[in-house]
């Protein structure tokens, strides 16, 4: 099966869609392959919706099994929609692109470093994870320098030791380092992945693929 794909011929799959277990929230103008690859692939429902009017979905929203995460700009008629597959927090502060400032599993949340902490012990309660505020490679939107399931994290590829280290005190899970888009660090705008398997932008390496099947335990 293929497991690259692209959104309109964008490769950057993972700023225009959010995976879970059982759903997928892509944009409502998203091209009909795009989706049908998505829920064939991955065994997933589609949500179909913009966030704050955005197609930049993966951006905006965030979270696992026990809730989404989104921008507090969204709109009443999508957080409505959410809500029919999940509770919704919404992020009322100047830290909203939940997607960006979060990465999260069913286990831990990571958060920007200058995330206030009384919102990220929220955010921690919400999903029922414990959480650290940390930096991946340097980079403090989390939520687009990594890319977590329940069975492994891939994170930029200048994560630091240190960065792994502290990541390790709250996990057992593998973590590694890796790539998409042929050499792109912020791997989460490249890939979407839930424990059923993973789609990749298409301009993703072979070499990066088998790394991506290693990291989250596709092998």
């Amino acid at each position: 099966m293929d497991r690259t794909i692209s959104f309109a011929g964008d490769p950057h799959i993972g700023v225009f869609s959010r995976l879970f277990e059982d759903v997928a929230i892509i944009p409502r103008e998203s091209p009909e392959e795009f989706g049908d690859q998505i829920s064939d692939a991955l065994e997933v429902e589609l949500i179909k919706t913009p966030i704050q009017g955005c197609s930049i979905i993966g951006s905006l929203v965030c979270g696992n099994n026990n809730g989404f995460v989104v921008s507090g700009i969204a709109s009443g008629l999508e957080v409505e929609l959410l809500e029919e597959f999940r509770p919704v927090m919404l992020l009322d502060e100047t830290m909203n692109a939940a997607g960006n400032v979060i990465l999260a599993n069913n286990s831990i949340g990571l958060v920007h470093p200058d995330m206030p902490y009384h919102l990220a012990l929220e955010i921690g309660e919400f999903l029922k994870v414990k959480v650290i505020h940390l930096t991946l490679g340097g980079v403090k939107t989390v939520g687009m320098a990594g890319v977590a399931n329940d069975k492994g994290i891939l994170v930029h590829p200048r994560t630091t030791d240190s960065e792994i280290a502290k990541l390790e005190a709250i996990t057992d899970l593998p973590i590694g380092r890796g790539s998409v888009n042929m050499g792109s660090g912020l791997v989460g705008t490249g890939l979407i992945a839930n424990n059923k398997g993973y789609l990749a932008g298409h301009a993703t390496s072979g070499f990066e693929l088998g790394r991506i099947e290693d990291v989250l335990g596709f092998i």
